[in-house]
């Protein structure tokens, strides 16, 4: 079969001065950093949804998006064509991870059982490109938020019957997850939340989304899954207000219900902005609370207050979040998956190529800046500083728990504090130094 992208070829690293649009500048994947090559650190994956799946529709507009593989009117012919365009795309980016939802791979058909018979197929398709090219899936997960069944929400629905059709789902797509060798798989909870507190039993959602996932732990086990379980933050959209509102409120729920130590997190850059918190902070409560597991690459437009998916070029960002990634110790079972897609207006098939090599440099320069930022000690000097009373005299037995209450007031009794006794948190010439490795480095 003739290729789907005939007129482009492999994209190779050129270098920063590069003239080519269809080239690396900054993402050379055997270029060694820390002591791993950049392919290692960052671990792109292709999100099979947005590539594949999207038809470029928004709220006042159908799909402009021009694919060769959805011109058949064949569902599952479709899906072949998406494996072969997916793989295609893969190989030529040099990306060896993908990551996909159950409903992307495989159409829904009228019953459970023959959706599960089809979902079998398109798993026979994706092994034999798998062990053809050696691209791995890095996560599955289960599309529990488009079919209208799910208009109450799937493990928080107000229906028996669509839990259990939730729970049969997730239970098939963990079976693809771990037959494709899958290193993780992503719970999202795309309609876990409510519209309004006047018709919900919170209690009771809640109190199902932990049973539900109590379950997929337990039949991981019976099968013999050993990938990560992750889940996704995010505050709101479709509903009003999700019960995964984001990171602290995840980990929270995650020990509330005996599951923190089953799961970890996977930070979307636009979820953040959505729960009105960074980037950067997102990865930083995961990280310190030992629960950073994988990212979906993305950006969101700040002027605009839904999730616009976009592919990431914010410098800043990127390094701020490799920063982060390698304070971690570096991904294990999770990576980088562009949950990113062309804009609307951007309809051609090569839009597609852009946009990765977009993001895939963004970050490539992102993981050096960031290394040299943590080789350097830069931030940590300056924190260290910053929190040096804490290591000695009173700060030291306030940390080991010496002082209480009465001390501290004898103490402070003694101390006129002002803020002239403090020590200033030079934001600005940190924010400038930042900069300078960003220009620089």
């Amino acid at each position: 079969m003739s290729e789907i992208f005939a007129n482009i070829g492999k994209i190779q690293y050129k270098g920063e001065g590069c003239g080519e649009e269809l080239a690396f500048r900054y993402y050379n994947p055997d270029e060694k950093i820390m002591g791993r090559t950049m392919k290692d650190h960052l671990r792109f994956a292709m999100s099979y949804w947005h590539t594949l799946c999207g038809e470029g529709s928004d709220q006042f507009g159908s799909g402009t998006m021009q694919r060769s593989w959805t011109s058949t009117e064949d569902e599952m012919k479709k899906a072949e064509l998406k494996v072969k365009a997916g793989f295609e795309i893969m190989e030529k980016l040099g990306i060896e991870y993908y990551c996909f939802h159950d409903r992307d791979i495989a159409p829904e058909a009228d019953t459970l059982e023959e959706t599960n018979k089809r979902l079998d197929i398109v798993a026979d398709m994706l092994e034999k490109e798998m062990k053809r090219t050696g691209i791995k899936l890095l996560w599955g997960t289960s599309n529990c938020f488009t079919n209208p069944r799910f208009v109450h929400g799937a493990a928080t629905s107000s229906e028996a019957d669509v839990f259990a059709h939730a729970a049969a789902q997730v239970k098939k797509a963990m079976e693809v997850t771990k037959r494709l060798g899958g290193e993780g798989y992503v719970f999202w909870g795309g309609r876990e939340g409510y519209e309004t507190l006047l018709n919900t039993d919170m209690k009771l959602e809640l109190d199902n989304l932990g049973r539900m996932l109590h379950m997929a732990v337990d039949y991981a086990a019976k099968i013999g899954f050993k990938g990560q379980f992750y889940i996704e933050p995010k505050p709101k959209e479709p509903t009003k207000h999700q019960y995964d509102f984001d990171t602290a409120t995840v980990i929270s729920f995650l020990r509330q219900y005996g599951l923190a130590d089953k799961f970890k997190m996977n930070i979307e850059a636009n979820h953040a902005t959505l729960a009105s918190h960074t980037f950067q902070h997102e990865l930083r409560v995961s990280r310190i609370n030992g629960m950073l597991g994988s990212i979906d690459a993305n950006q969101g437009d700040l002027l605009l207050g839904w999730d616009t998916d976009q592919f990431p070029v914010n410098i800043y960002d990127s390094v701020l979040a490799m920063y982060e990634v390698l304070m971690a110790g570096g991904f294990t079972t999770g990576g980088l998956n562009f949950d990113a897609k062309a804009r609307r207006a951007s309809f051609d098939p090569s839009d597609i190529f852009y946009g990765y090599i977009a993001g895939m440099d963004t970050f490539a320069k992102g993981l050096r800046v960031a290394a040299k930022l943590i080789e350097d000690k830069v931030f940590e000097k300056n924190i260290e500083k910053r929190y040096s009373s804490f290591g000695s005299g009173i700060g030291k037995d306030i940390v080991s728990g010496k002082a209480g209450f009465e001390e501290l007031e004898a103490y402070a009794m003694k101390k006129n504090v002002t803020v002239s006794t403090l020590m200033s948190g030079r934001q600005e010439m940190l924010e400038n130094i930042l900069n300078q490795y960003i220009f620089t480095k």
